[in-house]
């Protein structure tokens, strides 16, 4: 696995050894990120369900200004931060890891950019509304779901929306 654009292109990152993680393939990766890309300049980022944070450090790649990473396996967050350690003092020194359930995360802030790519066994509704309430007004939810899964987000404006294989790819905007 590899960041793919940016500042850090082309940086080698790992993928945790872990049967509960599934790394986003680099088709659906670039296109979620040719998505985000007029809203990542100094985005403050939650990459939930962060696995090997690729996505969290993509972003940061790209011009966000800070990520937090949110994994519920502290094995697996111990990839995240290999990897955050990898690409440099100014990531580590812009970063937090939470090993914690999104499920029981509650950040003192908002964010700009929330991204999930939840377990698919695991998609449900409660918790992408959980993933809303943590996005700034005018902010930007992306999320990696099953493609035949639905979301209802009241509050929210859908920017763009496409299905890779079994996966669909939505981008929202909080109104």
């Amino acid at each position: 696995m590899q960041i793919i654009a940016g500042i850090y292109k082309n940086k080698r990152i790992e993928s945790p050894n872990d049967a509960h993680t599934h790394p986003m393939g680099a088709r659906e990766k670039n296109a979620l990120f040719n998505m985000l890309t007029p809203y990542l300049s100094d985005a403050t980022v939650l990459d939930a369900y962060a696995g090997s944070g690729a996505l969290g450090l993509e972003a940061m790649s790209r011009g966000a200004k800070s990520c937090v990473f949110v994994e519920k396996s502290p094995k697996v967050a111990k990839t995240i931060e290999k990897n955050i350690n990898f690409i440099g003092e100014n990531v580590v020194k812009n970063t937090t890891i939470i090993i914690k359930n999104i499920e029981n995360f509650c950040p003192k802030q908002t964010f700009d950019i929330v991204i999930a790519d939840p377990p698919y066994d695991k998609f449900n509704q409660i918790n992408t509304a959980k993933l809303a309430d943590f996005t700034s007004v005018g902010g930007i939810l992306a999320i990696s779901y099953p493609k035949d899964s639905e979301i209802n987000l009241p509050n929210f404006e859908i920017i763009s929306s496409n299905t890779y294989a079994a996966a669909r790819i939505s981008v929202f905007r909080k109104k």
